[in-house]
């Protein structure tokens, strides 16, 4: 089977408003012809995080221009695409229902198929899809065998899955509490970073010696595979409060503070990503989401794969943080499998767990449309 085949060979547009970014693409055949991303994140920096009400009235004003230009880009019309697919689970309320609503209106208005997409399924799908700088026409290049392993880890998710195929996955451990990238923002934010705080204690580790304060490094003597940030976070602050009470000053130690925190959430990710990639036997091992771009989870995990004869799959850094890509790209495929959503039903669900379940037929198909 060649890489292509896994997608359906006509463009689907894909939409993406689960939170803060309006994202959308265009995917071919498994290839990414467009991009678009409205950030908000100049909006909402000055409030230290994401305001969902702000977010919402944020991609009401952008959610069409972006569709335009993302069409615009590859030379097509509406009603020119094999599909539509939109992320309707999880997310922020008003934020998915600006996205669904303005997919399923376009859907009939162009008469073309509609299929809602799981957020978290499409960070994993991801690395299924042809590497930037592929060429066009290529129908095949590198990608996971399936079944594959999925570390799933972003600023409201942390997740271990199973991907046995699209709409075909199973969580098999999770965080008990908060999610690693939320722990990371929250500790930069203690230190004064700037919103999203993340990337910046990236940055600041990597000048850093990560032996320099001992953090609690995830749960004791479990043997399943749940995760817990909380208690980290908790530990977090108490090593800076510690650090002043000394008369220091934390900015003098960021560096070190950074690093020696980045290495405590790593090490618990990987430790449990790879505790699953044995115990279930899965070769390949896949990192997603936005947590995904951090380098030195990129290193550790690569590093323990080759350690363990597995192959990583290291999610492009352009398609790990929430953006339309993934979201055409595992519709494309769902799509190639003729599993559509009715555009007159499709909800936003902003609360469903991150379990995902197996699809285990094809849905109904709305009004007899078929994928072109």
């Amino acid at each position: 089977m060649l890489a292509a085949d896994h997608f359906l060979a006509g463009p689907v547009l894909g939409i993406e408003t689960s939170c803060d970014d309006t994202a959308v693409a265009v995917v071919v055949g498994g290839h990414v012809w467009t991009n678009r991303v409205s950030s908000q994140i100049p909006i909402h920096q000055r409030f230290g995080g994401v305001v969902p009400e702000v977010a919402s009235r944020n991609h009401l004003q952008s959610i069409l221009p972006t569709i335009e230009t993302a069409l615009r880009d590859v030379g097509l019309e509406g009603p020119d695409l094999a599909g539509i697919a939109v992320t309707n689970r999880p997310g922020l309320m008003g934020a998915l229902l600006v996205g669904v609503q303005t997919a399923k209106t376009l859907a009939l208005a162009w008469d073309v198929p509609l299929i809602g997409v799981h957020h978290i399924e499409a960070h994993c799908w991801a690395a299924m899809m042809a590497p930037p700088g592929t060429d066009r026409g290529a129908k095949q290049w590198s990608q996971p065998e399936l079944p594959a392993l999925a570390l799933a880890v972003s600023g409201g998710h942390t997740s271990v899955f199973r991907v046995d195929g699209p709409g075909q996955s199973m969580v098999l451990g999770e965080t008990l509490d908060d999610a690693a990238g939320e722990a990371l923002d929250k500790f930069g934010k203690l230190l004064g970073l700037p919103y999203p705080a993340g990337p910046h204690v990236d940055r600041a580790a990597r000048q850093g010696q990560s032996d320099r304060f001992r953090l609690p490094k995830g749960l004791k003597n479990r043997r399943d595979l749940a995760m817990s940030f909380s208690g980290l976070k908790t530990a977090g602050r108490q090593t800076i409060e510690r650090v002043r009470a000394e008369g220091l000053d934390p900015a003098e130690h960021l560096a070190d503070l950074c690093a020696s925190y980045q290495l405590a959430a790593v090490t618990q990710l990987v430790d449990t990503t790879m505790r699953a990639a044995r115990q279930y036997d899965l070769k390949d091992v896949i990192v997603a989401g936005g947590v995904a771009a951090n380098s030195l989870l990129r290193h550790t995990l690569a590093l323990r794969c080759e350690e363990q004869e597995r192959r990583a799959w290291l999610t492009p850094r352009p398609y790990c943080t929430d953006n339309g890509a993934m979201i055409a790209g595992l519709g494309s495929a769902l799509l190639a499998r003729d599993q559509l959503d009715d555009p007159l039903t499709l909800d936003a669900q902003p609360t469903v767990r991150a379990t995902l379940k197996a699809r285990k037929e094809s849905r109904d198909r709305a009004q007899g449309r078929r994928p072109k």
